[in-house]
């Protein structure tokens, strides 16, 4: 069980602290309830562009990595559809480094033209690079925008198309970050040898006085029930063909989550799974193929892709994939795969827990999705299913109306 304690600061700032005193090294890690979803649909690509403004400098430090490098510690950042993390570790001896560079770019970024300018080029160079000249790169935009009609899912994190970040202006970017990047939408967690009252004091001193901003309400739109199959075939000029299929499954806290990720467990993760044993190493019409799902806050998908081995028809590889379902539908699972998929879990929360960076990531996490104390019961929630519970809601999932099939073919060679 990983231990912790939390308080709020008076301007919103929700705290985490988890003492650990084996480690030398410290985690801050500072998580925005802000993501992709939360874009103007006109305006997509924000958040991410944010990601990479957050290193620019802010109003009182021309440049952050110089000094945390100094310090002994190293940083990243991810955003998805539904949040933006940052994270720092460091000796604990240099932790007030870490608090420092990140209270200040809470209390403002330095807001330059000059600074836009580089990070949106690298933006943009990103979107090319992964999404434009990438193979199968425009699979996900595609796939994304055929299973959502409604929800803000419908685009990729980076964005809905390259000119929403080309044309971003300044006034837009200042407008985003204040309604966003606030202390009462943001959740602090330290990991490290420290305790709660040394914390309270740091937390106090570097972010106490930041304005606390006006707590963002989401209301976004509701993804209507799916009431037909749907396809969509793209040419390009790829090496083979490839098979993509999503189908919508429960919210993160919603009843079913737990029963979808262990679905893709059995179904297509690792050599062992289902779909590999049969598709790929019997049948050989895959030359790899994989079953996961997107983890969303918000209702998500379960996926299915592969690459087609050559001589092998799209069509062959949907019905094949089609057959492996069916067969999960209609014979159901053994207690010994449903054990060997929760001992797999089991074993990735444990290695997960053993991060320190990674804890105080996770318990961020589970403060946004209501209280951190959810990381201890998360293990028990898979315990809970059974193979019963788990076919029930394969039989709901897989339904033919539920899913959504894009068959991305390759171009063939022009005859000389």
């Amino acid at each position: 069980m990983i231990q912790f304690d939390k308080f709020t600061l008076d301007n919103g700032l929700r705290v985490i602290v988890h003492q650990d005193t084996t480690t030398p090294m410290v985690a801050v890690n500072l998580l925005y309830d802000v993501g992709a979803r939360d874009e103007n649909p006109e305006m997509t690509g924000f958040a991410h562009l944010f990601e990479h403004l957050m290193f620019g400098g802010s109003v009182n430090i021309p440049e952050y990595d110089m000094p945390l490098q100094m310090a002994g510690g190293e940083n990243n950042a991810y955003t998805t559809n539904d949040i933006t993390n940052y994270y720092v570790q460091l000796p604990k001896q240099n932790i007030e480094t870490a608090l420092w560079l990140e209270s200040d770019r809470l209390l403002s970024l330095a807001f330059s033209k000059k600074s836009l300018d580089v990070q949106r080029k690298v933006v943009c160079e990103e979107f090319k690079e992964h999404y434009i000249n990438k193979p199968y790169g425009d699979a996900w935009k595609h796939l994304r925008a055929l299973a959502y009609k409604q929800h803000p899912y419908q685009w990729m994190t980076i964005g809905k198309e390259l000119k929403h970040v080309e044309d971003a202006q300044l006034e837009d970017v200042k407008n985003f970050f204040f309604k966003h990047y606030r202390p009462v939408n943001a959740i602090l967690c330290i990991a490290g040898n420290l305790s709660l009252e040394e914390v309270k004091a740091l937390a106090n001193k570097w972010f106490g006085t930041i304005d606390p901003g006006e707590k963002y309400v989401r209301n976004l739109p509701k993804e209507p029930e799916q009431k037909a199959a749907r396809t969509e075939t793209l040419v390009r000029d790829v090496p083979y063909d490839a098979l993509y299929k999503a189908w919508h499954i429960p919210a993160r806290l919603e009843k079913g989550y737990h029963e979808s990720d262990l679905i893709t467990e059995i179904m297509g993760n690792g050599y062992a799974s289902r779909l590999y044993q049969s598709l790929v190493k019997e049948q050989q019409i895959f030359s790899g193929i994989n079953c996961y799902h997107t983890g969303s806050l918000d209702a998500g998908l379960i996926v299915v892709e592969g690459k087609v081995k050559e001589g092998k028809t799209l069509e062959a590889a949907n019905a094949a994939v089609k057959e492996q379902i069916q067969i999960l539908l209609s014979n159901g699972i053994t207690e010994d795969e449903l054990q060997k998929a929760k001992n797999k879990i089991e074993a990735m929360i444990a290695f997960e827990d053993m991060s320190i960076l990674s804890r105080a990531n996770n318990l961020a996490f589970y403060e946004l999705l209501g209280d951190a104390a959810l990381i201890n019961d998360e293990l028990n929630q898979y315990q809970q299913v059974s193979a019963d519970s788990l076919v029930a809601m394969a039989k709901h999932i897989f339904r033919d109306e539920n899913e959504n099939t894009l068959f991305y073919k390759a171009n063939a060679p022009s005859k000389n």
